[in-house]
């Protein structure tokens, strides 16, 4: 398990091999850190601005080379958007490194927590928030499968189902209280009035009556949020949901 203290090391070498590296023009600081919220468990998060004209195929190639040879990674995977790619490592101390090589025309704050530490930074769009629409069409398209599932007496998809659209409840109740709506990163500070009715849509048993106790809570509260965003739409939504829940 890494340390703290391990941690500010190795990302203090990463910025000043950044800053030694010609193909890199910028970098910040982003995630926990740059919000001055970061704790034990909080993982870097860099972002690098490329030069202009620099190959970022062969930058990643020996960020990564650099990564696993002097800083202990075991895999890696990228996650791309735009033309950038966040490259995300995992270090066998467990620890988390996330690079972003953006091109020069995409080096700028995308959120709050961006915090320049060299270089120029273009002014860019925030990261749009998930629409809520869709995710109440996600919602709804989860609870038929789950419906689907449960009746077939699959019950591991069942779980999977019920667990799908009740993250749709959490990012739709996360946006409604101007909270971080992906990854359910908002949803511990959510009220206990959201909260507390999510309980009943655990599962914890593969058993019929259980399954079908937490689909109807999951639907419930699906419609509580879609109420919230398209109150006609949610009484659409209403009956037919309400069906797939109905007792046998």
């Amino acid at each position: 398990m890494f340390t703290q203290e391990e941690r500010t090391a190795l990302r203090d070498a990463l910025i000043a091999a950044a800053r030694a590296d010609d193909r890199i023009d910028g970098a910040a600081l982003t995630g926990s850190a740059a919000a001055g919220a970061e704790d034990r468990w909080s993982d870097i998060d860099l972002a690098f601005g490329l030069a202009e004209g620099a190959d970022q195929a062969a930058v990643m190639a020996d960020w990564t080379a650099a990564m696993y040879d002097a800083h202990g990674a075991v895999a890696h995977l990228d996650v791309p958007r735009g033309g950038t790619v966040y490259r995300v490592f995992l270090l066998a101390s467990s620890l988390q490194v996330d690079i972003a090589f953006a091109p020069a025309a995409e080096f700028g704050a995308i959120a709050p927590t961006f915090r320049l530490l060299f270089g120029t930074a273009r002014p860019l769009p925030f990261a749009l928030p998930p629409d809520a629409v869709g995710l109440v069409g996600m919602g709804w398209l989860y609870a038929l499968h789950a419906r689907s599932s449960i009746e077939r007496g699959r019950g591991w998809q069942a779980v999977h189902m019920i667990d799908g659209l009740r993250e749709q409840v959490v990012a739709l109740a996360c946006l409604r209280h101007d909270l971080p709506a992906y990854q359910g990163r908002g949803v511990d500070r959510l009220p206990p009035a959201v909260l507390e009715p999510l309980l009943s849509t655990l599962t914890g048993s593969l058993d019929d009556p259980t399954l079908r106790r937490a689909f109807a809570a999951a639907t419930e509260a699906l419609l509580t949020e879609a109420a919230h965003v398209d109150p006609e739409l949610a009484a659409r939504l209403a009956p037919p949901l309400r069906t797939l829940t109905a007792a046998r």
